[in-house]
C-alpha cells in the first residue's frame, strides 16, 4: 500500500493511495486562439508589406480608420463584406488572406498543413517587394 500525506483544515492526515504510485501524463494545454486577433494580425502585415497607411486602405476599403485600425489590433469582429473589403482595398484574394489565417491558427494548435495553394496564384499575388508569395512572407 502506498500513503500519501493529506492536509484537511491544517490537519495532515495519510491516505492509502492503493497499490502502485501511477502518474497521470498532465494534459498539454493549448494557447487559446481568437480568430479576430489572427485576421487583423495579417490584414496588418499585409498592409505594411505594402508600405500603405490605415488611411489609404480605409479610404480605398470605404471603411472608417478608427474602425479598420480596431479590426487590425483584433479590438473588432470584422463582417465577411467588411473583410472582403478591406482584401479588395488591399488587393489580394480574401481566400488568400484567409489561408494565412488558417496556417497561423494551426501553427499555434501544432498542426502542420500541407501547403495546397497553386504555384501560379501564389507568385500572381507575392509580395512585390521580395518577390515571395504572402503566405511565406
Amino acid at each position: 500500500m502506498v500513503k500519501q500525506p493529506v492536509t484537511v483544515n491544517g490537519v495532515v492526515r495519510w491516505r492509502d493511495m492503493g497499490e502502485a504510485h501511477t502518474v497521470q501524463p498532465e494534459k498539454e494545454e493549448h494557447k487559446m486562439v481568437v480568430l479576430r486577433h489572427e485576421i487583423g494580425d495579417v490584414l496588418r502585415d499585409v498592409r505594411q508589406r505594402q508600405g500603405r497607411t490605415l488611411r489609404e486602405v480605409s479610404h480605398s476599403a470605404r471603411v472608417s480608420l478608427g474602425y479598420l485600425s480596431e479590426v487590425e489590433r483584433g479590438q473588432k469582429e470584422a463582417s465577411s463584406e467588411l473583410l472582403s473589403s478591406i482584401c479588395v482595398a488591399l488587393e489580394i484574394p480574401l481566400s488568400l488572406m484567409l489561408r494565412e489565417v488558417s496556417e497561423r491558427v494551426a501553427l499555434a494548435e501544432g498542426i502542420a498543413i500541407p501547403d495546397t495553394v497553386p504555384t501560379d496564384m501564389a507568385n500572381e499575388f507575392a509580395d512585390k517587394a521580395t518577390g515571395k508569395p504572402l503566405a511565406s512572407v
